[in-house]
């Protein structure tokens, strides 16, 4: 595949913060601690320090991975955590349906290929890609459902428990709908044989994407990690407990919430008094402190402070971070140096940042994930054919049409000199007006205005009217729109990667390995 570079801004997809974060605007700056290019993640290697158990680290992965076979370039991976000098690169999903939007691949690779170009400029040291499985988050029906070929395919099932543990013994419907849609085709076959083995031949819908993920991935050494564990929730322990207790995270949080609202920005998440919910078998809930005790939410299960504290230090493994306390998890137990995100998690990770400095507990560079659009063959030449660029395909389709019928109608369509002509009669008419009586002008501006308001409206009909004339090549712009932005949003936000590996099988994943520059600061439009 080939590939263009435009810029962010061009696509009209991205937030003022993020483009503002890209642009290195000043009043960010108090909100992350290193810049997202090499010099930045020069800085974060060298300062990090890095409290966790590394021993305990591997320990906890090779387990997990005890009945998957892991390859050489994972086990080594693995291994390689061990090490001082070794760094992860991390990047963190939910665990959706056969994996979901395309996004969650680009985050992946955009990870892949950070810790690839950080071992070439820092030959010294080790660089392990991590995916971060959100194995504790109970919002199944997030996460419960995938498009392809514009059908939604859903797994139905009742839950109030970390999705993670959640029982796959539910999922064979959603999997043969799945594979319906895949085919006969060697790549459609090859998926689904993987969606069969992870789905069907795993028990929790951690393991399951696990399996499926790792397949996926496994050649470029991606380690996948599930921190629903007892001994890694340990090293977070004295953490969650003072929180809890203390409420910190809610006043930082809503301090740095404050100050980004001032400067006009949109924040993503809202802190609670206690950011932490209680996890046991099928259920997660809020911890609530109410009348001098720490109480389960929807539950009768309740806690003094000393209780709770014992809690804690005997089972810390049934105390789940919320999304504001999460990614500091993440950063006490790996030697991580850069966070891989979209542009929501690149704006809710600034509102953490005094947080993590009140805890002492290293902030990472933080970096926008790759985005992509893939452009078939068929949609491109129709741009081509209807004399657009490849950029101009973002442009909101109402303003292609406009363009297309401009540049192919040989009618005068503007009105803008006759405009122009008018005012100006109307402005003599207003200085002879104002000669004779003061108060005319008012009545002269008022009539100026009606007219510019029947000549605009004219103009309207006139557009509409030529375009009754070009009914094909208009309806040509709207499928090609709705082929490359279904349901009117990116294409990444809401395809799976089934039709992506169908039509080009491995090829579509190195590809994006090959084409994706994490460090380049621009979206990635790819070409068959």
């Amino acid at each position: 595949m080939q590939a263009k570079y435009i810029s962010y801004q061009e696509t009209g997809s991205f937030s003022k913060l993020v483009l503002d974060y890209i642009n290195d605007e000043e009043q960010l700056k108090a909100f992350y601690s290193y810049r997202p290019d090499m010099a930045g993640l020069a800085s974060a290697i060298e300062h990090r320090n890095f409290p966790g158990d590394r021993t305990t680290l591997v320990q906890v992965l090779q387990d997990q991975y005890l009945h998957l076979q892991p390859n050489k370039s994972v086990t080594k991976n693995i291994e390689l955590l061990g090490l001082d000098n070794t760094f992860t690169v991390t990047t963190g999903h939910q665990l959706n349906l056969f994996t979901g939007p395309l996004y969650f691949i680009y985050k992946i690779v955009t990870t892949i290929n950070l810790a690839i170009e950080l071992k070439m400029a820092h030959p010294d040291k080790n660089f392990v890609p991590v995916y971060w499985m959100a194995t504790e988050d109970h919002d199944f029906d997030e996460i419960n459902h995938v498009s392809v070929d514009e059908k939604n395919i859903s797994w139905i099932q009742q839950t109030n428990g970390a999705t993670g543990r959640l029982s796959t013994k539910t999922v064979a419907a959603a999997v043969t709908a799945y594979k319906g849609y895949l085919g006969i085709s060697k790549n459609g076959k090859r998926i689904a044989k993987l969606v069969e083995q992870a789905y069907l031949q795993h028990d929790n819908l951690a393991d399951a994407t696990r399996f499926l993920v790792n397949n996926l991935f496994e050649k470029y050494g991606l380690v996948i990690v599930n921190a629903d564990d007892a001994q890694l929730k340990k090293q977070f322990a004295n953490i969650i407990t003072e929180d809890i207790i203390q409420h910190n995270s809610a006043k930082n949080i809503d301090e740095s919430s404050k100050s980004l609202e001032e400067f006009g920005y949109k924040t993503q998440v809202n802190g609670r008094d206690i950011n932490f919910f209680y996890l046991i078998d099928n259920l997660r809930e809020r911890l609530i402190f109410e009348k001098g005790k720490y109480i389960v939410n929807h539950t009768d299960i309740s806690f003094t402070e000393e209780t709770l504290k014992a809690e804690i230090e005997s089972h810390p493994e049934r105390f789940s971070p919320n999304v504001v306390m999460r990614p500091m998890y993440q950063e006490v137990i790996l030697p991580n140096i850069a966070y891989i995100g979209g542009g929501a998690e690149v704006a809710y990770w600034m509102q953490l940042k005094a947080n993590f400095d009140f805890y002492k507990v290293d902030f990472p560079v933080l970096l926008l994930r790759n985005s992509a659009l893939l452009i078939d063959k068929r949609s491109a030449q129709n741009l081509y054919h209807l004399g657009f660029s490849l950029e101009d395909i973002f442009l909101p389709v109402e303003e292609l049409k406009n363009i297309w019928v401009k540049r192919n109608t040989t009618a005068q369509l503007s009105l803008a000199d006759e405009t122009r002509a008018i005012n100006s009669i109307f402005d003599q008419i207003k200085l002879n007006a104002y000669k004779i009586d003061k108060t005319l002008s008012v009545s002269t501006d008022t009539a100026k205005q009606r007219a510019n308001h029947l000549l605009a409206n004219l103009e309207k009909k006139l557009f509409r009217a030529e375009k009754r004339k070009h009914e094909m090549a208009l309806l040509q712009i709207d499928n090609v729109k709705k082929r490359l932005f279904p349901n009117g949003s990116l294409q990444e936000r809401t395809l799976n990667i089934a039709p992506m590996y169908v039509n080009y099988g491995e090829d579509f994943l190195s590809s994006c390995i090959e084409n994706f520059e994490p460090l380049g600061g621009d979206f990635t439009v790819l070409l068959p």
